[in-house]
């Protein structure tokens, strides 16, 4: 048992997970970038044995373009964000969700700055990246943070999908609890390497020459936009795989959908295919 906050949570997993994090502090994310960069200097290595190479940009723009390079480059990449500071990132998220690379983006959910700025919570960052082709795993509480952190590194592998990860800004990145820790050992149980490989397989090297950037007219450009939806339409099933496998070794089991109410609940009905109950 450790006790910690948010932030630290999602630190721990992405550190463990990663070869590179290219971060820009922003309220209330800094605290992610600030601990893997301690823990880089202080020579802690991922489940990789390596230590991770963590590099501070000049913006979150640059930090997403690092994240975009290093990905094309192979290597397993990571940042943290939010607000403004994800907003920065959207050119290179839809980029990054383009070329089907494979990421997890750790973002301590905030307001917009709109008619003011604001450094409290709300989901109006998350929200506004929906249609960048990200995943999304969210979390309720510090420990839920770690575990759907696991999650979306390990389902992000297989489907080729990048995820953002969130959680409350203030509220769960920095409320400290006391919770079960997952330890590198039984995150590196965890991963599937030929997922990995396949990643690696992907990078841009002299020796497997390709094309990364071309124009297309618009027949040819929406064809290769529908080409993708095997992969999203795949992902709920790849979630709920790891959330199961993540259980078997944690014994804390999460679910796409789950019911909290009234056990007692007399009356449901239907929404988009799911079944809503209510007292």
């Amino acid at each position: 048992m450790v006790t910690i906050d948010g932030n630290t949570a999602a630190a721990h997993v992405a550190y463990a997970f990663s070869e590179v994090a290219a971060i820009y502090p922003i309220t209330p994310s800094s605290p992610m970038g600030e601990s893997s960069d301690e823990w880089a200097s202080q020579g802690r290595e991922n489940v990789f044995g390596k230590k991770v190479d963590v590099i501070e940009m000049q913006s979150e723009a640059g930090a997403a373009g690092a994240v975009h390079g290093a990905l094309s480059g192979g290597a397993l990449t990571t940042t943290f964000t939010a607000s403004q500071g994800l907003l920065l990132m959207i050119p290179n998220m839809h980029k990054i969700a383009g070329e089907m690379l494979a990421t997890v983006f750790h973002v301590s959910a905030r307001s917009l700055a709109c008619q003011s700025l604001s450094i409290f919570g709300d989901h109006s960052d998350v929200m506004s990246v929906r249609n960048t082709g990200f995943a999304m795993t969210a979390a309720t509480s510090i420990q839920e943070t770690m575990d759907m952190s696991v999650v979306a590194h390990l389902a992000t592998l297989k489907a080729q999908v990048p995820f953002l990860n969130f959680f409350d800004g203030f509220r769960t990145s920095h409320e400290v609890q006391k919770v079960e820790e997952i330890s590198y050992d039984d995150i590196a149980s965890l991963i599937e390497p030929e997922y990995i490989e396949q990643f690696r397989n992907r990078a841009m090297r002299p020796e497997a020459p390709i094309i990364k950037v071309s124009a297309q007219n618009p027949d040819v450009y929406f064809q290769g936009r529908e080409t993708v939806n095997k992969y999203y339409d795949a992902i709920p099933a790849i979630v709920q795989e790891y959330m199961d496998k993540l259980a078997a070794v944690i014994g804390r089991q999460y679910h796409l959908f789950d019911y909290i109410g009234a056990p007692d609940a007399e009356k449901s009905h239907y929404r988009d295919g799911q079944r809503l109950r209510y007292h």
